[in-house]
């Protein structure tokens, strides 16, 4: 952690950090959460960390914050298959059920939701929809390339000039229906869909994010095996929407790498990444689940622990743009920050 006066420049503590009151599990509910007594334990009572603790079961899984014009936070839940609404009130309800394993989310610049689509097997192929939120009507913008079926999209972000950004990755049993390989495609305007990055200069893709500035595409590597990448790449952005000269813009290995984020205004990137349980890979302890905030020249400014094992992504939101929300496990937590957040 850094010092008191080093973390006063972005204004992040660990008190910034509270729940929203968003918990799910078969059902959903709101409101802030009462804090719990802390049980006292007897002085002769045996106190370990040696006994394994497995996760037997998971209700919820949160992913893809982003938030909509009236202060609504719109998240997806990939375990019960759905796209979940908390109103400004706090108020919780299922936007859409199936949602046919939406993932990542986004507005667009007419406050359409823009999403990342895995595909359930029987609502749809894996896709990019946009939905007007008015009328729920549903979008599909790509659902395959070349002729070949996407896999599962899993994250998207929006330049400056409305084209967007989303990483696919392939499953092991996959068919020759599908494209079959890793990637980062990008959808212009008028529908034009390109293949802008894949294998090798991408091995597993997950989150993705891009500069203020339309400069830098940087993207999530998420390789769970022994010796696989699990770090941010950034590459150079052109003006046609093409990346180029790879590099590695911060590593996280051993550790669990980054699962999504987000970037403020002056360019810093807020990283859900970490673990605070071993979860059967080859993934270590070594950074704890939390928000990483890296400034553009990668120096790490800042970490908020996040008290849930998984977190996922995050998105800025608030009249001012400076409430960050998180998704982590069954929970929506928020933060507030000094620095004014971007809708990427």
């Amino acid at each position: 952690m850094l010092s008191r006066a080093e973390s006063d420049r972005t204004g992040w503590t660990v008190a910034n950090a509270v729940a929203v009151g968003v918990m799910l599990g078969v059902t959903g509910c709101a409101g802030e959460p009462e804090p719990a007594e802390a049980p006292e334990i007897p002085a002769e009572a045996a106190v370990t960390e040696a006994r394994p603790i497995e996760v037997a079961a998971t209700v919820a899984f949160t992913e893809g914050p982003t938030v909509d014009a009236d202060g609504s936070v719109y998240f997806t839940d990939i375990g019960n298959n759905r796209i979940m609404r908390m109103a400004p009130d706090g108020g919780l309800s299922t936007f859409r059920q199936p949602g046919n394993r939406a993932n990542g989310l986004i507005f667009d610049e007419q406050w359409r939701l823009i999403a990342c689509e895995g595909g359930d097997g029987s609502t749809a192929d894996p896709r990019i929809t946009r939905t007007t939120v008015e009328t729920g009507e549903v979008e599909v913008l790509a659902d395959r390339y070349e002729g070949k079926l996407f896999h599962r999209p899993n994250d998207l972000t929006i330049d400056g000039s409305g084209r967007i950004y989303f990483t696919d990755r392939p499953e092991p049993d996959h068919g020759p229906e599908r494209t079959g390989v890793h990637g980062v495609y990008r959808i212009d305007p008028d529908g034009a869909i390109e293949r802008i990055l894949t294998e090798p200069e991408v091995v597993r893709p997950n989150g993705i994010v891009i500069s203020p500035d339309d400069t830098t595409l940087y993207v999530l590597e998420t390789e769970q095996s022994e010796g696989g990448p699990r770090s941010i790449l950034a590459f150079d952005l052109a003006a046609d929407g093409t990346a180029g000269n790879k590099r590695v813009f911060h590593d996280f290995y051993p550790g669990r790498s980054g699962d999504g984020m987000t970037i403020d205004t002056e360019g810093n990137l807020y990283v859900a990444a970490g673990l605070n349980r071993l979860r059967g890979t080859t993934e270590t302890l070594d950074n704890p689940a939390g928000v990483y905030v890296l400034a553009p020249d990668a120096e790490l400014i800042e970490l908020i622990p996040i008290p849930e094992d998984t977190i996922t992504n995050a998105a800025f939101g608030g009249p001012d743009m400076r409430t960050l929300y998180v998704t982590a496990g069954k929970t929506l937590f928020r933060i507030r920050t000094d620095v004014a957040g971007t809708r990427r």
